[in-house]
């Protein structure tokens, strides 16, 4: 006969291996991951999503995971889509010293140089791998370019982990740019009321009421866009221009990001309110017809009239080749602000005011 004393001793051990099984589970459980990152609740961690090589090509993409001590949105932040666009990049890592996990709700993703080769090579627009524009090829492809894969890194370990996502740029290094935000709209409209709540949030007076984004998600193309294609509330901002690092445009980034974490109930307070935004109900980019250089003659934020001479296109032995007018009565939104003129790339984006 087995002693009784066994027995019940077997049962409290039973119950207790029960118990820290059970702990444990949950504490696994109450770990975030993202790449080689393992955060708790209360943790400030930093670290890199890593994009594998292929055919000698590879990256990292350096990130900061912020975990507040209590439980809320995710919400990730995206710098440096492009490279040689710097406010939103110094933003964000100012913004990683200013956030304290104790004191926050959720978790924030700080995704600090989204295109690490760019900036590293200081291009404007493309990877310098692949001469590809990685805010044209999302979601991304594990088996692609460089460009791609990364695409697919941000898809697969930022957009399906977040929330609501930010995709903040700035005038790249040639594009003298007034600051404005997307407002993209999406099929679903609880989407576009939650993502209006960020735009207005996050500040900028101009804000573009963006009809032009496709559904599929599978061809989503832009990151604000494989956000909302998602599901995920995401709008795309634009503050800072011609490769500067002015603090008026690296604060306007800072206090946009913390507003939309008071929207999100991530921090204490509330968004400010903007009182008189401008909408932008049509948009049109204007490209170059050859290569040469570009003479602008007007700047940004000018208003212009419907056929009114914007800019025109020499060629390299100083003989005009295009004068380019505006497509209809709007804002210049951006203009180039640096000679280079290449056939089928941007020179200038016209917005119509909504009345």
């Amino acid at each position: 006969m087995r002693n009784p004393r066994h027995i019940r001793y077997s049962a409290g051990a039973a119950a207790l291996l029960i118990l820290l099984g059970a702990a444990a589970s949950l504490a696994a459980q109450d770990v975030m991951t993202f790449g080689s990152l393992k955060v708790k609740a209360g943790e400030k961690l930093s670290g890199f999503l890593p994009v594998p090589d292929k055919d000698g090509a590879g990256t990292s993409i350096p990130i900061t995971v912020i975990r507040g001590a209590k439980k809320g949105t995710t919400l990730a932040l995206v710098a440096g889509v492009h490279g040689a666009e710097y406010p939103p990049v110094l933003a964000l890592y100012r913004l990683k010293d200013l956030v304290d996990p104790k004191t926050l709700s959720g978790t924030l993703v700080l995704v600090h140089i989204a295109n690490l080769p760019s900036f590293q090579r200081r291009t404007v627009y493309f990877n310098p791998f692949d001469g590809k524009n990685l805010n044209r090829v999302f979601p991304g492809d594990p088996k692609g370019t460089l460009s791609q894969r990364m695409a697919y890194v941000l898809t697969e370990d930022v957009v399906q982990r977040c929330d609501a996502l930010v995709d903040m740029h700035c005038g790249d290094a040639n594009e003298a740019l007034m600051q404005y935000s997307y407002w993209m709209i999406s099929p679903r409209e609880d989407l576009n009321a939650r993502t209006k709540e960020m735009a207005l949030a996050f500040g900028l007076r101009h804000i573009i009421i963006d009809t032009t984004r496709g559904a599929d998600p599978a061809d989503s193309k832009y990151l604000g866009n494989t956000a909302l294609t998602r599901g995920k509330p995401a709008i795309t901002t634009e503050a800072g221009l011609l490769g500067r690092m002015d603090e008026e445009s690296i604060a306007k980034n800072v206090q946009g990001a913390l507003s939309v974490m008071k929207l999100f109930k991530m921090i204490d307070g509330k968004p400010p309110v903007l009182a008189d935004p401008v909408w932008i109900d049509k948009y049109e980019v204007v490209n170059s017809g050859f290569d040469g250089l570009f003479y602008p003659k007007v700047e940004m934020s000018a208003m212009v009239t419907e056929g009114q001479t914007v800019g025109v296109v020499k060629d390299y032995a100083g003989v005009v080749k295009e004068e380019l007018k505006a497509p209809f009565a709007g804002i210049i939104l951006y203009i180039i602000g640096t000679p280079p003129a290449n056939k089928g790339e941007p020179l200038f984006e016209v917005g119509r005011i909504k009345k």
